[in-house]
């Protein structure tokens, strides 16, 4: 599962970049939560929970149904 979600994280990291940000993977466990790091512009921006929420998590789910939880660190 681990290199799924890496694989989705590579995937919507160009979208983030583009607006200053950037994500990195710190941890999947066995029973499915994902834990990221926002980085960049990410970090201190007001929206972050909406980025994290609606567009990381959303995509991530949709790539890898296994997943059942996308938190920050």
């Amino acid at each position: 599962m681990k290199e799924e979600v890496k694989k989705a994280l590579e995937e919507i990291k160009p979208h983030l970049k583009a607006d200053g940000g950037d994500v990195e993977l710190v941890d999947v466990t066995e029973d499915g939560v994902v834990t990221v790091k926002l980085l960049g512009a990410c970090e201190g921006c007001p929206m972050r929970e909406m980025t994290l929420t609606q567009g990381i998590t959303r995509f991530i789910k949709k790539k890898v149904p296994q997943v059942k939880e996308v938190k920050a660190a």
